[in-house]
């Protein structure tokens, strides 16, 4: 038995061996051979010892008939070989996470690198449970299939009780397949702007920008509108400059026109998408230069570097040409100013003007 044992184990080494290694290619076989060795071991153990101790058993036979320890040793062998069984089915899934976490490690998804240990666990919890329930039924010779279906309305019971924790998963799962953000990127969602840190079973985790932790439940991330800023391909810069109404038409031109040469080919500039300004408008208090922008690569601080060049050299140029900026402002206009008199004339009976008329008697004018 020992023999074999060893024959066996070295046989399968030595066909692991010969398998070629190839770089970013997973051998399957290597990965069963791996996986099968030491519980085939244990395997070829159990039913060694077994068939070695098989003749003894006939002299433990009762005038009944009865052999209690050859069914003793029978089961122990069942158990002990779906040990074997379910130890391979372990090993197998734990080589395949660790190949499945390489080539995670390779992609450019952070996704993948949590759905990998997502299903590894997955696996083992699957196989443990079918493991126990295989040996259980050994041990009791109860029928574990009408067991369950009698445990059908408790299964209800406890799937109605657990509802939530099913969404939350079943939202683990959309989020790992459909991919609507990566770890490390900045999302926005209701009233939550922050970075994505992790994805577990039930729910996910966000830095905050205040540098708060959340954890929202991925039921509801799935559920809800969810703005991605780590996936925006520039940055818009749209502002309104207000220039003061008292600014000939030749001077509003000459704003629009400094703009654009500032904003001509910026750092920023994508071919694409061209810097726009246009005077659009009569504000209440202001002549309207609509200014947008549009950065690349979206880098929030290098933008606001450039951003507040930008702004200086604006304020510089308007300064250099006379051109001032609007701040809410009213005028008021009175009656009777240089543009406004006003002529009172009061006409007598006869129909003529009567200017003595025209005044009351306390010296101010008529009605």
């Amino acid at each position: 038995m020992v023999a074999i044992e060893r024959v066996v184990r070295w046989l399968i080494q030595s066909k692991i061996e010969r398998i070629p290694a190839q770089e970013g290619v997973i051998s399957w076989l290597r990965l069963f051979l791996r996986a099968l060795g030491q519980p085939l071991s244990l395997f070829i153990w159990v039913y060694g010892i077994y068939a070695a101790l098989s003749p003894l058993f006939r002299h433990f036979r009762s005038p009944e008939g009865v052999n209690l320890v050859h069914s003793v040793a029978q089961k122990a062998a069942e158990i002990g070989g779906t040990m074997a069984f379910v130890w391979f089915a372990f090993r197998l899934v734990s080589v395949l996470d660790e190949r499945l976490k390489r080539w995670a490690a390779g992609t450019p998804s952070t996704l993948d690198d949590l759905l990998v240990p997502l299903l590894g666990k997955t696996l083992r919890i699957f196989i443990v449970i079918v493991g126990g329930l295989i040996i259980l039924q050994n041990l009791t010779g109860v029928q574990i299939g009408p067991l369950l279906a009698s445990l059908g309305i408790g299964g209800l019971a406890v799937a109605l009780a657990a509802k939530e924790s099913i969404a939350n998963f079943f939202g683990t799962l959309t989020i790992l397949f459909d991919k609507p953000f990566q770890v490390g990127e900045r999302i926005v969602m209701d009233n939550y702007d922050g970075v994505v840190e992790d994805v577990g079973f039930r729910s996910t985790r966000i830095r905050l920008l205040t540098g708060h932790l959340v954890t929202i439940p991925n039921e509801k991330i799935v559920n809800s509108g969810l703005e991605n800023i780590g996936r925006r391909p520039y940055i818009r810069w749209l502002t309104n400059i207000g220039i003061t109404y008292d600014t000939p038409p030749e001077k509003a031109a000459k704003a629009v026109q400094i703009i654009q040469t500032i904003l001509e080919n910026h750092e920023g500039m994508n071919a694409d998408f061209p810097p726009r300004v246009y005077f659009n408008g009569f504000n209440d208090w202001s002549l309207n230069i609509m200014v947008i922008v549009w950065y690349h690569p979206p880098n929030y601080w290098d933008y606001q570097a450039w951003l507040q060049k930008t702004c200086l050299e604006i304020m510089q140029a308007f300064k250099a040409e006379g051109i001032e900026f609007a701040f809410p402002t009213r005028t008021v206009y009175l009656a009777n100013d240089d543009k406004r008199q006003l002529k009172l004339q009061m006409l007598n009976p006869e129909g003529r003007s009567d200017p003595l008329k025209a005044m009351r008697s306390d010296g101010l004018p008529g009605a």
